[in-house]
């Protein structure tokens, strides 16, 4: 077998400067993908969690199981743009109180906040996906 500059390195040769197949650096294990009660718990708390702390929930379950899980990448961005765009609309509302349509529209934005977390964590129990109607997609 001849070797010239166009011709790669045989199978088992590789290049100089990269670590070999399958070698990790000392003190690393790579995570094992997530089961799917794990995966259900952590889409839970990603949408029920605003409740409590509001967007800091969605932000951390997207960024700490993002890589692990598919399915968590795209619930935790879906929540993470909800609470965005909810703050939003809260403040927007919240503002126009002065103008008086605020006293009506503030009420309204909150309830559909609620009813809209509650009906994308009974989608997500059953472990599909649940696009929020109405939100601005930032976190991409």
């Amino acid at each position: 077998m001849t070797t010239g500059p166009d011709t790669p390195p045989p199978y088992q040769q590789q290049a100089p400067g990269y670590p070999p197949p399958g070698y990790a650096p000392p003190g690393y294990r790579a995570r094992p993908p997530m089961r799917p009660d794990e995966e259900k718990m952590w889409a839970v708390a990603a949408h029920l969690g605003p409740l409590v702390l509001g967007l800091v929930a969605p932000l951390v379950v997207w960024l700490v199981f993002k890589d692990r899980s598919a399915y968590l990448d795209r619930t935790g961005k879906e929540a993470l743009n909800m609470q965005i765009s909810y703050l939003v609309y809260g403040l927007v509302s919240g503002f126009a109180i002065i103008l008086l349509v605020g006293l009506v529209l503030f009420p309204v934005v909150m309830l559909a906040w609620l009813v809209l977390m509650i009906v994308a964590t009974t989608r997500v129990v059953n472990h599909e996906d649940y696009r929020y109607p109405l939100i601005f997609r930032l976190v991409s």
